[in-house]
């Protein structure tokens, strides 16, 4: 079982956090700069923590430089998921 997610993404925030929506994503505030991938590992850290699974379950599978990603997490269902994250 694995959860697909879109996530947007607000680097440089106060803190990590998750903010509501943004259209059909998720959108996400990261206390990362958006330099030498730190958003993206903070990203994975982040979810990883929220949705209470291991860092390895977690990987970004698109949007590597942009603000949209998509985000997969093994281990929970897209339901499941969407529910922890509020």
């Amino acid at each position: 079982m694995t959860a697909r997610l879109i996530v947007h993404v607000q680097p440089r925030a106060r803190r990590s956090e998750v903010a509501g929506r943004h259209g059909d994503a998720i959108k996400v505030r990261l206390a990362a700069p958006p330099v030498d991938g730190a958003a993206n590992d903070e990203l994975v850290r982040f979810l990883a923590e929220a949705l209470g699974v291991p860092r390895r379950a977690v990987h970004l599978t698109a949007g590597l430089t942009s603000r949209r990603k998509t985000v997969e997490i093994e281990g929970l269902s897209g339901e499941a998921a969407a529910a922890l994250l509020g």
